[in-house]
């Protein structure tokens, strides 16, 4: 199980002084929503910020375009050189076409469903992406809980994957009490936010919640 920490789940005027302690043991990756106020509500940050914070760590970005036509902006994330960059299935005609883009700069590539997005929409794009990001909660609204039916759709997706190198990711509710019923569905990656910055330490945190994972 690899944890990737939602920076948003704390101050960002305070990032200067958090990322630079994160450790590789309970923090493998740095997630970065990216948000334009039309795809979600609120507006969060963009290309200069994850540049800033690049500078401040070893740990890839991970790096999820909560935006209306992303094929206009990924450009802008290349010269990070993240772990991953996701889409959206639901904000864009062109996913196939900008998997192939994203691939070519040689990045992983990523794409999302919201929870009320079918999870047939995958199929004709397997091919073409490294991840799929499941939604568990709605995108935008900080601090939801895990919405019901999300497991199954976890369990759905990961059949749909098993004949492809894709990883699974989920965003949205993950903390102690699911963790491990994440890792038994075949869940690689959690995107963690209060459970690593709501109290203590962030990798200490993220070293606790491995451990649940692997239990």
């Amino acid at each position: 199980m690899k944890i990737s920490a939602s920076i948003l789940a704390t101050q960002l005027t305070a990032l200067a002084n958090t990322v630079p302690n994160f450790k590789k043991e309970g923090i493998d990756l740095v997630h970065m929503d990216v948000m334009d106020g039309n795809f979600v509500p609120q507006i969060s940050f963009g290309e200069a910020v994850n540049k800033e914070i690049k500078a401040m760590t070893q740990i890839p970005l991970d790096v999820h375009l909560m935006v209306e036509k992303p094929e206009n902006h990924v450009h802008k994330y290349y010269e990070l050189n993240p772990y991953c960059i996701t889409f959206h299935a639901e904000t864009t005609r062109f996913a196939i076409r900008l998997a192939q883009e994203i691939k070519k700069n040689g990045i992983k590539v990523g794409v999302s469903l919201n929870p009320g997005t079918p999870v047939s929409v995958l199929e004709t794009l397997l091919p073409y992406i490294d991840l799929v990001l499941i939604m568990t909660v709605e995108p935008g609204f900080y601090g939801q809980k895990f919405v019901d039916g999300g497991m199954e759709k976890i369990k759905k997706v990961k059949s749909l994957i098993s004949n492809y190198p894709i990883e699974l990711e989920v965003d949205g509710g993950v903390n102690d009490t699911n963790i491990q019923e994440l890792a038994k569905a075949g869940v690689d990656i959690c995107v963690v936010g209060a459970g690593l910055f709501k109290t203590g330490d962030p990798s200490e945190n993220g070293i606790r919640l491995k451990g649940l994972a692997k239990a």
